[in-house]
């Protein structure tokens, strides 16, 4: 994992959205006291916003290079590139387990995945990349639902994410069932533009 401080660095560049550290309130102040010293100055070429978009996506879903290049070039190819790319991305198994709300961070739930905590269609898995469908259906082991991992979950107290529409979530049970695929828009997908990245590998 990388260190706060260059997570910090990383995010200047990204946005905030791409690392859990940097979603609060000293990171924006920072951030807003950059922009304004910036502010005026020219902007980037076509090389650099390609691959400032490109890099956002990676290090939000915590993709490796390799990963992201092989997921657009397999969505480059479908008939709707873009929401093709958005369904392969969050039909992954860590990112329907943090969207659902079963781990408090995408980070967290990869682990939850490749420790060995999730079943898929009653097979357990320990493939984050694991890529679901509509119809499957995602629970917590057994031998897992006493961990300390899944007790806020069962806290009335606690801030609970609202699972999107496509997805739902039985915190009695732990149990995800993904009902649909996810329709991407880029104003609520979290803002990605899916196009930049195809361009950055088509150069």
């Amino acid at each position: 994992m990388l260190p706060v401080s260059s997570q910090y660095k990383i995010a200047k560049r990204l946005g905030a959205s791409v690392f859990e550290k940097t979603q609060s309130q000293k990171f924006a102040l920072s951030e807003a006291r950059s922009k304004k010293i910036k502010r005026g100055g020219r902007g980037g070429s076509d090389y650099g916003r390609q691959l400032l978009e490109k890099q956002r996506v990676r290090f939000t879903y915590g993709l490796s290079e390799r990963q992201l290049s092989r997921y657009a070039k397999e969505a480059y190819e479908a008939a709707d590139p873009s929401s093709t790319l958005n369904r392969i991305l969050e039909m992954r198994a860590d990112s329907v387990a943090y969207r659902a709300g079963l781990a408090p961070t995408r980070r967290a739930a990869r682990q939850l995945v490749s420790h060995g905590h999730i079943v898929i269609n009653g097979v357990r898995s320990r493939t984050p990349s694991h890529r679901l469908r509509a119809g499957d259906v995602v629970t917590v082991r057994e031998g897992s639902k006493e961990s300390g991992l899944f007790s806020a979950l069962t806290d009335e107290s606690a801030d609970k994410r609202t699972p999107p529409s496509w997805l739902s979530f039985d915190v009695a049970a732990l149990k995800i069932e993904v009902k649909s695929e996810p329709v991407y828009t880029q104003a609520s997908d979290g803002g990605f533009d899916y196009a930049t990245v195809f361009e950055f590998y088509s150069r």
